[in-house]
């Protein structure tokens, strides 16, 4: 099963997330989150495929989501504008965000990520 890593490379929460992928030897693709922004696409399917409220994917401690003021402004908006406006910046997306298959991930939580160890 492939794993993509979508990360930031200056995130610690991503380098700690990574390491730890390497200890495990889970083999993985690094895919970077603000060079190689995802879709408005493939963030739809993503979401779909989690099970994980909208929100999860929003990077709620960023620099960008505050300046947006998206605290206030989410409630308000659709899911299709919220997805569309996730795919306008990576700095927006939560990271790291993992897909392996059907599994997404958000954020870096060992207990969750333990499920790539089991299927990889």
């Amino acid at each position: 099963m492939e794993v993509m890593v979508l990360c930031y490379s200056k995130c610690t929460t991503c380098k700690k997330a990574l390491k730890w992928l390497d200890e495990k030897g889970v083999a993985y693709n690094v895919r970077p989150i603000k060079e190689e922004n995802p879709s408005k696409e493939e963030l739809e399917d993503w979401y779909k495929k989690s099970g994980l409220p909208l929100k999860r994917f929003f990077n709620t401690s960023g620099n960008l989501y505050k300046e947006l003021k998206l605290k206030d402004k989410l409630p308000g908006m659709s899911e299709e504008e919220q997805l569309e406006l996730l795919g306008t910046d990576g700095m927006l997306v939560k990271r790291p965000l993992v897909v392996a298959g059907d599994i997404v991930l958000t954020g870096f939580k060992e207990e969750e990520w333990k499920v790539l160890i089991v299927k990889n």
